[in-house]
């Protein structure tokens, strides 16, 4: 059975191309490699028949790659930088760094504070792979309890009660009714009661839940109401004046300075949200669950992920 290029394009067939590109003849490619020019040569040919192309222009003493053939090598080159690649990444799994590590992230922690710990996670050098997903209320502990995620932040309901899963507290989050300042409700009198708020459409965001029950905040029965898909669109509608409805006071707060929003005292009791963080307790933790819990135990890590939205928590 006739060799294919896949065969024949070795990492010994990239040293001997390699050498001779550097020395500029086959002669001085074999000098270095140990071995008698003719075994170059007939290698070098075995790798033009099975591309159909000229790999090296042999018209002058020089040995000088063609087109193809310092793009071979280029290629060459990114291939042998991946292949060590995986060899390190191997290595490193061996010793406990699992290949791909997944954060649920819901709508309420800090975008920033969490690519600072990121960056942070990086400076490691790990052969882990991060992937972050963005999640809105159940969605966020159905992601962990699922297996999509290996660890969750900002879950809102008490996570004790799902199997084979451990979970720290995060912090509170207090939420405000917020309404833009040429809304309806910003000149009605306080509080406001349900009545009032009926009158006027609510801005609400889709729990990312896949299936089963679904959460929902703030919401009253027979109110007309907008649905988006994150808290960010909410925040945008709200300042538009296209709705009104309860929002994470730290992700209000510089609006609510500057009087881009209105907060309204309302009958319904202000709402507190206790977030946790969570993850799978079967199996060995790995070092990457071990870095990310290990910087959860910092009071001032967990402040910034439910403070920093818009500016730096010191």
């Amino acid at each position: 059975m006739p060799e294919t290029p896949t065969d024949l394009l070795s990492p010994d067939a990239f040293r001997i191309l390699n050498a001779i590109a550097r020395n500029g003849t086959f002669a001085g490619a074999a000098r270095e490699l140990g071995v008698v020019p003719s075994a170059l040569t007939y290698r070098v040919r075995q790798v033009e028949d099975a591309l159909d192309v000229l790999l090296f222009d042999r018209s002058s003493r020089q040995a000088r790659p063609t087109e193809a053939g310092a793009e071979l090598l280029a290629q060459g080159e990114r291939l042998h930088r991946e292949v060590n690649s995986v060899v390190n990444r191997v290595k490193r799994v061996a010793t406990g760094w699992a290949p791909q590590f997944t954060i649920a992230a819901d709508g309420l922690i800090s975008s920033s504070a969490l690519m600072e710990l990121v960056e942070a996670f990086y400076a490691l050098n790990p052969p882990t792979r991060l992937r972050v997903r963005d999640e809105i209320l159940s969605g966020t502990l159905s992601a962990v309890t699922s297996g999509r995620a290996d660890l969750a932040l900002g879950v809102i309901l008490e996570p004790s009660s799902a199997a084979n899963l451990k979970a720290m507290p995060l912090g509170q989050v207090r939420f405000v009714y917020a309404v833009a300042p040429h809304h309806p409700l910003a000149k009605a009198p306080e509080p406001l009661a349900d009545t009032d708020l009926l009158k006027h459409r609510g801005i609400v965001v889709a729990d990312s839940v896949q299936s089963g029950i679904t959460q929902s905040f703030g919401l009253l029965e027979g109110q007309d109401t907008l649905t988006v898909s994150s808290l960010a669109a909410k925040l945008d509608a709200q300042l538009r004046g296209l709705g009104a409805g309860f929002l994470p006071e730290p992700i209000a707060r510089p609006y609510l300075a500057t009087g881009r929003l209105v907060e309204r005292r309302v009958e319904r009791c202000t709402r507190v949200a206790q977030l946790n963080y969570a993850w799978r307790a079967d199996g060995n933790p790995g070092k990457a669950l071990e870095w990310w819990l290990e910087q959860l135990q910092s009071p001032k890590t967990r402040r910034a992920l439910l403070e920093q939205h818009g500016q730096r928590v010191e």
